[in-house]
């Protein structure tokens, strides 16, 4: 079985455009998107069942998913663990919502998943469209969405790449550039980047209790109504007695950057080549004018504004 699978993603892989990422892996465009780890994707469509009591946490590349994971584990497991206690004093939040593509579907095409604990927890890059159908079809199971403004998730993925191990080796001092250029096309991991938040954006107008659409900047502003937000959608909701005993606040200092970057240097690494505190940096809004240039600046803001335009999704 192994093997006809393995024959089947190469005759997929030779039929599709390729790019070569910085690692000097191929991404290949599949299904509108420009798809890493192809085979783990398409094993990942192919054989996952979602369950009725399923929750996603999905996301395009650093835009706040591992805040976001920590913060979905810590609310549905607060019956069993007090914030105090929480398996996020020691674990990657990667570790205890696993990633689809790069994670379960990269150790096993096929794993056997119906044995976890309900409710299960998921993490996934993939755009909705390309969502397997048990996920975006008639089961009950939940989708969160974070989106982050474009510049930022520019900026974070760039200084994201830089410490990953095999990217390190094909850094040069023009790839700043180079890379504004590829994301700037699309030409990214799961891009581009404004059809992926507007898939999800989408679906959450069309289906508000299938889709919640969070942003990033929100969180940051003010976690405590986004967490009850997040809680009520996903059918564990803060009780008033939890409210005014601090729950919610204990929840948002055990998720902060600060605790989760301590955290990290002790945690079990989740992916060999990426050190798990390089998954924390500064996580403030409007980095990216530390960085960007005027002219970088006018022609991300064209497109974004281009893409965004009259769909209701504002980016900044």
């Amino acid at each position: 079985m192994e093997t006809i699978i393995s024959t089947n993603t190469e005759k997929l892989k030779n039929s599709l455009p390729k790019e070569l990422w910085f690692d000097g892996y191929p991404l290949y465009f599949y299904q509108g998107f420009w798809a890493p780890t192809l085979e783990c994707i398409t094993s990942f469509q192919n054989h996952f069942e979602a369950q009725d009591t399923d929750i996603f946490a999905t996301s395009f590349r650093k835009v706040g998913t591992t805040w976001l994971k920590s913060l979905v584990f810590a609310i549905c497991d607060r019956a069993n663990h007090p914030p105090s206690k929480s398996p996020l004093l020691t674990h990657n939040p990667h570790e205890l919502v696993p990633q689809f593509e790069s994670n379960i579907y990269a150790k096993s095409k096929s794993p056997n998943l119906s044995t976890i604990k309900s409710p299960r927890l998921f993490g996934t890059h993939i755009p909705f469209s390309s969502l397997p159908s048990s996920i975006k079809g008639d089961s009950k199971s939940k989708i969160i969405y974070i989106f982050r403004n474009p510049f930022d998730t520019f900026v974070s993925s760039w200084l994201f790449y830089q410490k990953v191990d095999n990217h390190k080796a094909n850094m040069t001092p023009n790839m700043f550039n180079q890379f504004f250029d590829m994301f700037c096309e699309g030409k990214v991991p799961f891009g581009p980047y404004p059809n992926h938040a507007l898939g999800y954006w989408r679906e959450s107008l069309k289906r508000p209790e299938k889709v919640l659409f969070i942003k990033y900047e929100d969180l940051k502003a003010d976690p405590k109504p986004q967490l009850k937000i997040i809680a009520e959608f996903i059918g564990f909701p803060f009780s008033n007695q939890e409210e005014q005993g601090g729950v919610i606040d204990d929840i948002v200092k055990l998720c902060s950057i600060d605790n989760m970057k301590k955290v990290a240097v002790d945690s079990e690494q989740v992916y060999p080549l990426i050190q798990n505190d390089i998954f924390f940096r500064k996580g403030v809004v409007g980095d990216w004018t530390n960085h960007l240039t005027p002219s970088m600046v006018d022609k991300l803001g064209k497109i974004m504004e281009g893409k965004f335009y009259d769909t209701g999704l504002t980016y900044m």
